[in-house]
């Protein structure tokens, strides 16, 4: 049997304009439409997988505002058995020292934790240390950028791909992994496991629940701050070249300028 955590986000869809609010620099989430981050889906569907193969439980783990719950409910229809929603105000802004110290107290709300997986990075940080920062919190070894998974027996065993080439790593259980767009092909809710996520236990904690420190976590308390932003500049017309015989060598003259040639 394998219990598994998987980490989930909701973010900005990269399809809406996003931005920072003009106050603190934090990003503005109400400008946006939300949605559960792409590389989430493929945890889930990883998870699923898993568990498929054998026999266990997935939940569903997410910090995040009250809206979050969109993101959950969207695991939970593919297949996730139940979720744990992290949801307080104090936890606006903070850094991803933070993030992974309250997702840590959260992992150690489910019993008997056998593999959590994480995303690499998320779409609107995209620090992509969180799943490194919570496997040291949470003393289990990392097996990070998966592109490949599996588990047999009490070990488990991922493909690492970076730049500089793929390495094969394996690891006792319990375990904390992340997984890279390459790892699957996330399936589609059907209408049943819709219907079926509105009935799944979804347990919502605060920071208090938890029993961390809210002097550790929020953006008073983050070790990195924003201290400046400025709007995208507006989209400059493009240079027209006419062609009269010689537009092949106004073209090469303008990449010449421009040094890309």
């Amino acid at each position: 049997m394998t219990n598994i955590v998987v980490l989930v986000k909701q973010v900005p869809d990269t399809y809406s304009e996003r931005k920072l609010n003009e106050n603190d620099h934090t990003l503005d989430r109400e400008s946006a439409d939300a949605v559960i981050d792409e590389i989430n889906e493929r945890a889930v569907e990883e998870a699923l997988k898993i568990k498929e193969a054998g026999e266990g439980e997935v939940t569903v783990l997410c910090v995040g505002p009250d809206r979050a719950t969109d993101a959950i409910r969207k695991a939970l229809s593919m297949g996730a058995d139940k979720a744990v929603h992290v949801s307080d105000e104090a936890l606006r802004g903070s850094d991803l020292i933070a993030t992974a110290k309250v997702l840590a107290a959260a992992v150690r709300t489910v019993e008997n934790v056998d593999l959590v997986i994480a995303g690499n990075e998320a779409s609107d940080g995209r620090g992509g240390a969180v799943p490194a920062v919570l496997a040291e919190l949470l003393g289990m070894p990392q097996l990070t950028h998966a592109r490949q998974v599996s588990v047999e027996g009490g070990a488990i065993t991922v493909d690492r791909e970076t730049e500089d080439g793929i390495t094969h790593l394996q690891a006792n259980l319990p375990a904390v992994i992340s997984v890279t767009e390459k790892i699957n092909e996330p399936r589609y809710p059907s209408f049943k496991g819709i219907m079926a996520a509105k009935k799944k236990p979804v347990n919502t904690l605060t920071v208090a629940d938890l029993g961390v420190d809210a002097g550790e976590v929020g953006l008073a308390n983050a070790s990195s701050v924003v201290v400046e932003a400025a709007p995208k500049p507006p989209r400059t017309a493009g240079q027209k070249v006419g062609d009269e015989g010689d537009g092949g060598a106004k073209v090469a003259e303008y990449l010449v300028s421009q040094k890309l040639i």
